[in-house]
C-alpha cells in the first residue's frame, strides 16, 4: 500500500480564493510562484522563532506562542491557496509543476507541524514530562483556522461559549484518536486520488487498522477492501449494543507489519515492550520538535525487548532445549563414538558481515551521542525468533554520517565491535529474515535524560519465493523509518524518495541512508563448527570457540557423566553455572578471549589437537581469568553506554588479568586481603538444568 506525505492530505474545510494575475507593465509571477515566495518567508520567521523558542526567558512564552500561532494561520492560508492551484492557471508554462506542488505542500505541512508543535511546548512548564498532550490535543491544521475563523467575531463577546465549543471539539478529538476506538463513519465522500486510497461515501462505517500521526489511517470497509483515508473525513461512529470485549478482541490481530502481513498474538513481554515503541514517542516528538532528530526516528524496538527480561538475550538461547516430552534433550545430543557431542545442522547457517552505515542523519547539538551501534536478530515480520545481537560502530570526525565496524576481530580489539556474525536458525517460516536496527544511545545536554532511538531499519529475506536461500553477496539496504511494525515511515522526510521526477528521484536516492552488509557462504569446516552450536543463536565469530567449549562442557554434564538420565540433582559447575553472564557482559567475554588467547600460544600442535586436554586447560583458564571477577568488589555492574563504567570496569579487569599471568594463576590474588568479594551461596555456583528449562519456557 503506498504511503504518503501528510501533506496531501485533503481537508473538509473551506480554501481561500486564489490569487489572480496582475496585468502590469513587466511580467507578473504566476500564481505557483506566489506561493512559494511566501512560503520561503514563513520559513524563515518559523525558524526565527523555533530559535527563539529554544531558551525562551521567563516572560517571553506568551508572546512566542502567539506570534506561533498568528504564524501558524499565515502557513495555513498558503497551503489553502496551494490547494487550489492549478497547472491551467499559469499565465507561461511551468516544467515539472506537479512535483514543484508538492514539494511546496510538503513544505508548508512541516511548518504548521512544526509550529503546532512548538505551541504544546511553549504551554508546558518542562518539555521533558506530560507531553502526551500533543497526541489528545493534536488536530487538523486547517480545522483549527476554520473554527479560528469562525469563532474571531465573538471571541471578546463569549469567551466561556468558546472556552465550552474547544472543551467539546477536544473531547470528540481526544475519542477519536483513542487507539481502542476501531469503528468510525464517515461525515463526507472521498474520492481515491492516488493508489493505495480508499473510496467511501458519507455514512459509510469503515474500521480503523492503523491511526498513523500523519493523519492518513488505514481503513476497511464492509466489503473488505483496505485503503488510506484522511482522518478529517471520520467521526466516531456511536452503535447500540457494541461490545467493549469485542473492539479489545480485534485489537490483537489486525496490527499490520511492514509487510503488510498480519501481527499475530505475541506474549505480554513482547508486544507490550513494541507498544511501547510505536506509540511512547513523547520523547522522540520533543527532540523532533526542537530540531534535535529527524522526524523517522523512534524509540528504540529491540532495546525496548532486551529491557523487558532475558528471553531474547544469548544467555536464553545457550540454554539446552527439551524435547516436546520432557525426556530429552532436542539440541543436545551425545555421540559415543567420538566422545563429544552431535553437531546439529539447521535450516539457516551462515556468516554476516556489516560493512558500513551511510547517509545516517546527524542528530543536534542539544543531545550528546554515547553509542552508535546495530543491533540485528531473526525475524518473519511479526516476531523475533532469535536473540537480539549488538555490534556497536565507529565513525570519524570528518566524516560523521558513515559507521564502521572491524570485521575479524582479533588481538585485543573490543568483541563488541566485531562486524562478522554468525547466524542460526531452523525456523521452518518462509518470511524468516534478518532485521537490522540502527539505534544511538544519547543523553540530552540541558536534562542529562538518557534515551535510546532508532535511526532506521532494515529487513533482509533469507529465502526466495520460490524456497531457496538468497545468494551469498553483498547487500545496500534501504533504511526504513519508525519501527518495523509501521510502514511508510521516512527516515527524514526531508530527502523522501517518493517523488515523482526520475532525476529527483535519482538526486536523492544518492542522500539515502543505507546499511552496507555482506552475507557470506561457509566452508565445510566452517559449517561443522556452527554445528556444534544450538539451534537458534546470533553472535560474534571471534569468540565462537568458546560458546563450543562451552556446549561441550555441557555436553558432558548432563549426557555424558551424569549417573542417570532420569536423575535431576543439582550439578556442582561454576562455568555451567556463570558463563551464560558472561555472554551478557562484552568485557568479560574479552577477558575470557584474551586469556585463552595467551595460554593457546603456547601449546604445543599435538595439544591443540587434543579435544579432551583442551578441555580441561579451558577450564583451568576459566577460573584463573572471568569467575573470579564475577564476584570481586573492584569490578562495577555492567551498564550500556557509560563511558566511565566500561572504563572502570575495563581497567579492573586488565589489572586482574595481568596479575593473574604473573602469578602463574588467581589463587595468590584471591587469597590476598586487599582484595574483596561478594557473599555467595552455594547454590550460584550449582547448574540446575531444569529451572533453567523452567525459566525459559513457563509452560514447563
Amino acid at each position: 500500500m503506498a504511503s504518503r506525505s501528510a501533506a496531501a492530505r485533503p481537508l473538509l474545510t473551506p480554501s481561500p480564493p486564489r490569487c489572480l494575475a496582475t496585468m502590469s507593465g513587466r511580467r507578473a509571477r504566476g500564481p505557483l510562484q506566489r506561493v512559494q515566495r511566501r512560503s520561503r518567508e514563513l520559513q524563515a520567521q518559523v525558524e526565527a522563532v523555533r530559535a527563539e523558542s529554544a531558551a525562551p526567558a521567563a516572560g517571553q512564552r506568551k508572546a512566542l506562542r502567539q506570534r506561533c500561532m498568528q504564524l501558524k494561520k499565515l502557513v495555513d492560508e498558503n497551503r489553502n491557496a496551494l490547494h487550489d492551484l492549478k497547472k491551467a492557471d499559469e499565465p507561461a508554462p511551468v516544467g515539472n509543476y506537479n512535483l514543484r506542488k508538492e514539494e511546496e505542500e510538503k513544505l508548508l505541512l512541516k511548518l504548521s507541524q512544526q509550529l503546532q508543535k512548538l505551541v504544546l511546548v511553549l504551554d508546558q512548564d518542562n518539555v521533558t514530562t506530560n507531553y502526551a498532550a500533543d497526541e489528545e490535543h493534536q488536530k487538523d491544521p486547517q480545522t483549527e483556522d476554520a473554527n479560528e475563523e469562525e469563532d474571531e467575531s465573538e471571541d471578546e463577546e463569549s469567551s466561556e461559549e468558546e472556552d465550552s465549543e474547544e472543551a467539546d471539539d477536544d473531547e470528540e478529538d481526544k475519542l477519536l484518536d483513542d487507539p481502542n476506538v476501531k469503528e468510525c463513519i464517515a461525515v463526507g465522500n472521498f474520492n481515491a486520488q492516488q493508489e493505495g486510497d480508499l473510496t467511501f461515501t458519507k455514512g459509510e462505517v469503515l474500521l480503523i487498522h492503523d491511526k498513523k500521526a500523519d493523519g492518513w489511517w488505514v481503513a476497511e470497509n464492509l466489503k473488505g477492501e483496505r485503503g488510506l483515508v484522511p482522518r478529517t473525513y471520520l467521526a466516531v461512529h456511536n452503535e447500540d449494543g457494541e461490545s467493549q470485549e469485542q473492539t479489545e478482541e480485534h485489537i490483537e490481530v489486525v496490527d499490520e507489519t511492514a509487510d503488510g502481513t498480519e501481527i499475530k498474538k505475541r506474549t505480554d513481554s513482547h508486544w507490550s515492550a513494541v507498544r511501547r515503541a510505536i506509540t511512547e514517542n513523547d520523547t522522540v516528538e520533543v527532540l523532533a520538535t526542537i530540531g534535535a532528530v529527524p522526524a523517522g526516528f523512534r524509540l528504540s524496538t529491540l532495546f525496548q525487548l532486551l529491557e523487558e527480561g532475558n528471553q531474547f538475550r544469548a544467555s536464553y538461547f545457550l540454554q539446552p532445549e527439551l524435547t516436546p516430552s520432557q525426556l530429552a534433550f532436542k539440541d543436545l545430543v551425545w555421540n559415543s563414538e567420538k566422545n563429544t557431542i552431535y553437531p546439529r545442522p539447521t535450516r539457516v547457517s551462515l556468516i554476516v558481515t556489516l560493512c558500513s552505515c551511510k547517509m545516517i542523519p546527524l542528530p543536534g547539538v542539544s543531545i550528546q551521542v554515547l553509542s552508535r551501534h546495530v543491533r540485528l536478530c531473526l525475524f518473519d515480520g511479526n516476531r523475533v525468533l532469535s536473540n537480539i545481537h549488538t555490534v556497536r560502530g565507529t565513525w570519524q570526525p570528518k566524516n560523521p554520517q558513515t559507521w564502521t565496524f572491524s570485521p575479524r576481530v582479533t588481538g585485543i580489539l573490543p568483541s563488541l565491535l566485531d562486524g562478522d556474525c554468525f547466524v542460526r536458525s531452523n525456523s521452518v517460516s518462509s518470511d524468516i529474515g534478518i532485521l537490522f536496527e540502527l539505534g544511538i544511545t544519547y543523553i540530552r545536554n540541558s536534562t542529562g535524560e538518557r534515551g535510546e532511538l532508532s535511526c532506521g531499519w532494515a529487513f533482509l529475506k533469507l529465502f526466495t519465493s520460490n524456497g531457496m536461500p538468497v545468494p551469498s553477496k553483498m547487500y545496500e539496504l534501504l533504511l526504513n523509518g519508525g519501527t518495523p511494525y509501521e510502514r511508510g515511515v521516512e527516515v527524514d522526510p526531508s530527502i523522501s524518495r517518493r517523488s515523482s521526477g526520475v532525476f529527483h528521484q535519482f538526486i536523492t536516492l544518492k542522500k539515502q541512508p543505507v546499511l552496507v552488509v555482506k552475507l557470506r557462504s561457509l566452508s565445510a569446516q566452517s559449517k561443522d563448527i556452527l554445528n556444534l552450536l544450538p539451534e537458534t543463536l546470533i553472535g560474534s565469530m571471534c569468540y565462537i570457540h568458546l560458546l563450543i567449549f562451552y556446549r561441550q562442557i555441557l555436553g558432558d554434564a548432563l549426557l555424558k557423566d551424569r549417573i542417570s538420565m532420569q536423575s535431576t540433582d543439582l550439578i556442582c559447575n561454576p562455568i555451567l553455572a556463570t558463563f551464560p553472564q558472561l555472554v551478557d557482559q562484552p568485557d568479560l567475554m574479552d577477558a575470557l578471549r584474551s586469556a585463552w588467547a595467551d595460554r593457546e600460544r603456547t601449546m604445543k600442535r599435538s595439544e591443540k589437537r587434543d579435544g579432551e586436554f583442551l578441555k580441561s586447560l579451558f577450564v583451568l583458564v576459566y577460573h584463573d581469568s572471568v569467575f573470579p571477577l564475577l564476584q570481586s568488589t573492584f569490578l562495577p555492574d555492567y551498564k550500556w553506554a557509560e563511558e566511565e563504567s566500561e572504563a572502570s570496569r575495563w581497567k579492573a579487569i586488565a589489572d586482574f588479568l595481568k596479575k593473574s599471568r604473573e602469578n602463574d594463576g588467581a589463587l595468590q590474588y584471591l587469597l590476598s586481603p586487599e582484595n574483596t568479594h561478594r557473599a555467595f551461596d552455594i547454590s550460584e555456583l550449582a547448574y540446575d538444568f531444569l529451572g533453567e528449562v523452567r525459566k525459559n519456557n513457563p509452560g514447563v
